[in-house]
């Protein structure tokens, strides 16, 4: 049985959703489950991570013989009631909380991020090179780890 591997996501808080880009990262996603992949983790903030949930969803309702499921990574259980705009249980099919508990919210993003790049097999970027961006930090994080990854923004 072939083991089910995991992708996740990463990218700025604020981009610009074009047609070009909902294409390219629908291409990319589909070369993910091509490749296998069919748990897909999310941090649930901001506009890449928001693409990458609707395209997710979309294909998951496409081809439901894949199995995908769709897992909300949390730093700390807290912060499920501090920022629950960023979620609805409904919408996943799994919760999961990554990390031990770490003082400062900032903080503990970034660990919950290292944690999702430690477990994935493929992790697909919207990362600008901007040094003080939390995505920059975790495709910095992600090169270092020597992980299988795609970098939409194109360095």
């Amino acid at each position: 049985m072939q083991e089910n591997k995991i992708c996740s996501f990463f990218g700025h808080r604020e981009i610009a959703i074009t047609e070009e880009l909902y294409a390219t990262t629908t291409a990319e996603i589909m070369k993910a489950v091509g490749l296998g992949c069919r748990i897909f983790y999310f941090g649930g903030y901001g506009a890449f991570d928001e693409l990458c949930y609707k395209i997710v969803t979309k294909i998951k309702g496409e081809l439901p013989e894949k199995q995908i499921q769709r897992v909300y990574c949390v730093a700390q259980a807290g912060y499920l009631r501090k920022k629950s705009r960023y979620f609805n249980g409904e919408d996943y099919e799994e919760v999961v909380y990554l990390t031990p508990t770490f003082e400062g919210w900032y903080k503990s993003i970034y660990f919950r991020n290292c944690a999702m790049i430690d477990k994935s097999d493929l992790i697909i970027f919207y990362a600008e090179k901007r040094e003080n961006s939390g995505a920059y930090k975790a495709y910095s994080y992600a090169k270092k780890k020597k992980k299988q990854l795609v970098n939409i923004a194109r360095e």
